[in-house]
C-alpha cells in the first residue's frame, strides 16, 4: 500500500460507520521496548498504538517515540492521547506534526488537549488559567500552516500528507474541552469510565450540530487494562497509582485483569457506539499484547 493509500485508509475511518477498532495504550516505564509492543501489535491485527503525554514525569516525549514506532511498522496507526499543546510553540509542534505525519504515510492521529496539572505548565512557562485560549490559537495556527499559509510573515514545512493535516482529536473532561471537538477535530477522546461517559459525548454531539458539522465525531474511549502474571499485574497497578496520585483517589483507574470482565468491557463500549476503544498497558511486559488479542479479537 502507497503512501496516499494508507493516508487515504487513516482519513477514512474518521468519515465512516465502521466496526470498533482496537487500539493498545503504550506502557511509559519501558521506552526500549516500545519497538517489540509495536511489532507484535501490528503482526496481531491491533488497529492503533497511542501515548500519552505529560513533561513532569518519566514517559517518553510521544511525537519522539511514536516518530521511532513508525520506522518499526507499516500499516497500524500511530495516535497521541493526549498530546498537551499549549506547553509546544506552535510553530515548531506544526512542523513536528506534519514530519510525522509524512514520514509515517499519513498514519499519525494527533490527540490534543490542555492538560490540567500545574507542575507541567509550570515546566513550560505557560499560564495554566489561559491554556485554554492558547489552545484554541494553536489549533487555528496548526490548520493555516498546513494549509500553507503564511505564520507570522513565513510558511513552514514540509506539507502533511493529507492536506489540512492529519486527523484530530480533542481529549478533555469540562464544557469548553468538550464544544471545542465541534469547531476544530475530527473526533473525540473519552478518557471517562463508561459509567459517567454517557453525559460529556452528548455535549460533544451538541457541539458538533452546533458547528454544521455532517454526521457525528469519532468517539475514541480508553480502559486500563493488564494481563499475564501476578506481577505484571502488580506493577501495573503501581504505575497507575503513581501516574493518578495527583488525584487524591486510592484505586483511580485500577486496571482490569480477568479475561473474562474485559471482553465484556469491550462489548459494552461496542454496545455504547466507540469507534475505537483503547487498552492502556502500563506493566512492561510486551508478552501481553498476545493475550489482549486473544481475549478482544
Amino acid at each position: 500500500m502507497g503512501e496516499e493509500e494508507v493516508a487515504a485508509s487513516v482519513h477514512a475511518a474518521y468519515r465512516t460507520e465502521i466496526d470498533m477498532d482496537i487500539g493498545l495504550g503504550l506502557p511509559i516505564s519501558a521506552p526500549a521496548r516500545l519497538l517489540d509492543w509495536a511489532t507484535a501489535a501490528e503482526a496481531r491485527g491491533f488497529d492503533s498504538l497511542a501515548l500519552l503525554d505529560r513533561l513532569t514525569f518519566d514517559n517518553p516525549e510521544p511525537l519522539t517515540a511514536l516518530a521511532v514506532l513508525a520506522g518499526a511498522t507499516t500499516r497500524i496507526r500511530l495516535q497521541t492521547e493526549v498530546l498537551l499543546g499549549p506547553l509546544r510553540e506552535t510553530a515548531l509542534l506544526a512542523k513536528q506534526v506534519a514530519t510525522l505525519d509524512r514520514m509515517s504515510a499519513g498514519r499519525f492521529v494527533l490527540g490534543i488537549g490542555v492538560g490540567g496539572r500545574d507542575d507541567d505548565h509550570v515546566a513550560a512557562g505557560t499560564p495554566i488559567g489561559q491554556r485554554g485560549r492558547l489552545l484554541d490559537a494553536q489549533l487555528d495556527a496548526l490548520r493555516e500552516i498546513w494549509r500553507g499559509q503564511p505564520y507570522r510573515g513565513t510558511t513552514i514545512g514540509p506539507r502533511p500528507t493529507t492536506p489540512g493535516g492529519p486527523p484530530m482529536l480533542i481529549g478533555g473532561f469540562a464544557a469548553p474541552a468538550l464544544r471545542r471537538v465541534g469547531r476544530y477535530a475530527d473526533g473525540f477522546v473519552c478518557a471517562a469510565p463508561l459509567t459517567w461517559a454517557g453525559p460529556l459525548v452528548r455535549t460533544v454531539q451538541e457541539g458538533w450540530e452546533a458547528a454544521g458539522r455532517p454526521g457525528r465525531p469519532r468517539l475514541v474511549c480508553q480502559v486500563n487494562v493488564a494481563v499475564g502474571s501476578a506481577a505484571t499485574i502488580d506493577e501495573a497497578r503501581a504505575a497507575i497509582a503513581a501516574y493518578y496520585a495527583f488525584t487524591g483517589r486510592p484505586g483511580w483507574g485500577e486496571p482490569l485483569s480477568d479475561p473474562a470482565q474485559i471482553a465484556d468491557t469491550v462489548a459494552a463500549y461496542r454496545e455504547f457506539g466507540a469507534d475505537e476503544l483503547v487498552l492502556y498497558c502500563y506493566a512492561a511486559d510486551p508478552g501481553q499484547v498476545d493475550l489482549l488479542a486473544e481475549i478482544v479479537r
